[in-house]
């Protein structure tokens, strides 16, 4: 797919325009969000615009030099080697050009909850939310727990973690769904495999901006804590529940001591869960073509297994398996599967493109 030099011209014009007004220290609030979401999700497109339309200028300039006959041999193989790579430059640019998740620049909120299979489900999920905690580590990311409920086995019941950094809704979207593990558990005497699963949800945390809630919406309760977390857990009325009264959405959180963070996290996880609803209610026809691509995401369909006793893992939606589990649950070898899944992804948004 070939971009017009118009266009072209007009990615590196708006590219510029955004420039200008972010540097010009006038933008405030609001308008300054906006304008630095705007450049954020522009500055790749204008960077690899920029080099085809550098690759374009200098072949037009080589082509030229054919007809001097001293610079005939060297323009020549000079020519070869660009239009060797322009190619892949240009389907560069028709990939940083495609319509992009308005969410994918956000950080996330990972919610993982032990499935069927009970205290294993518990353990995996426990493995997969250290598998998620040293993959983040990997990309510079930073995971802060917000809601903890752990098994008395080991692993938790379910895990709800906030994930900050760089891209990072568009690399773990794709985690969402149903994960499976097959492997012996150490309580099996008898060295049977179980077949046990974890749900894992990636939800993109919204803006302030993106979602207002009105307080006079929401009941807020306190209460005691309960579980593990020592005495000053136990014994104050720090635990939050607030209930979003129009849609009956419930958020609690009981993790710190302080009533007043544990109210700022069940804020944060009820903005993301709203935001969520509304992004589901509005994407329609974008959403089933992307279900149609990799997998809609969703915490019902089962999108892997980890077979412990092959050491492989399987990814159900691009028929992808790698004989690299240990790499994979330790977190840094997760990597090439969510590249394959982006890959998948924007190889098919392409294809139809073209049709």
């Amino acid at each position: 797919m070939k971009v017009p030099a118009e266009r072209l011209d007009q990615i590196a014009n708006r590219f510029a325009e955004l420039e200008a007004r972010m540097a010009s220290g006038q933008l405030e609030g609001d308008e300054f969000v906006r304008a630095s979401r705007d450049y954020a999700e522009l500055e790749p497109v204008a960077k690899v615009a920029a080099e085809v339309k550098a690759a374009r200028a200098e072949i037009a300039e080589l082509e030229e030099m054919l007809s001097d006959p001293e610079m005939k041999a060297m323009a020549e193989e000079e020519l070869a080697a660009l239009r060797e790579r322009l190619p892949e430059a240009e389907r560069q640019l028709a990939i940083a050009m495609l319509p992009r998740d308005s969410a994918d620049n956000k950080p996330a909120m990972l919610e993982i909850r032990a499935g069927t299979g009970g205290d294993e489900a518990a353990l995996f999920a426990g493995d997969l939310y250290r598998m998620y905690e040293r993959f983040a580590a990997e990309q510079g990311w930073k995971v802060e727990p917000v809601s903890l409920s752990a098994s008395e086995v080991g692993g938790f019941k379910e895990v709800v973690a906030n994930v900050t950094g760089t891209g990072v809704f568009a690399k773990l979207k794709f985690e969402s769904g149903v994960h499976r593990v097959q492997r012996v558990p150490e309580t099996e005497s008898g060295g049977r495999i179980h077949t046990s699963a974890a749900t894992v949800a990636v939800l993109p945390e919204p803006d302030e901006v993106d979602v207002q809630i009105d307080p006079t919406e929401l009941k807020i309760d306190t209460y005691r804590a309960s579980g593990a977390g020592g005495q000053h857990v136990n014994t104050t009325d720090s635990a939050i529940r607030i209930t979003h009264l129009p849609t009956g959405t419930v958020v609690t959180c009981q993790d710190g001591r302080s009533q007043h963070k544990n109210k700022e996290k069940a804020l944060q996880v009820l903005r993301t869960r709203l935001y969520d609803a509304q992004r589901e209610a509005t994407q329609g026809a974008e959403a089933e073509a992307r279900k149609a691509m990799v997998g809609s995401g969703d915490r019902s369909e089962r999108i892997r297994t980890y077979n412990f006793p092959q050491g492989r893992v399987t990814d159900h939606r691009i028929g992808l398996t790698l004989q690299k589990l240990p790499q994979i649950i330790a977190g840094p070898g997760l990597g090439e599967l969510i590249d394959a899944l982006i890959a998948e992804d924007e190889a098919k948004r392409l294809a139809a493109l073209n049709e």
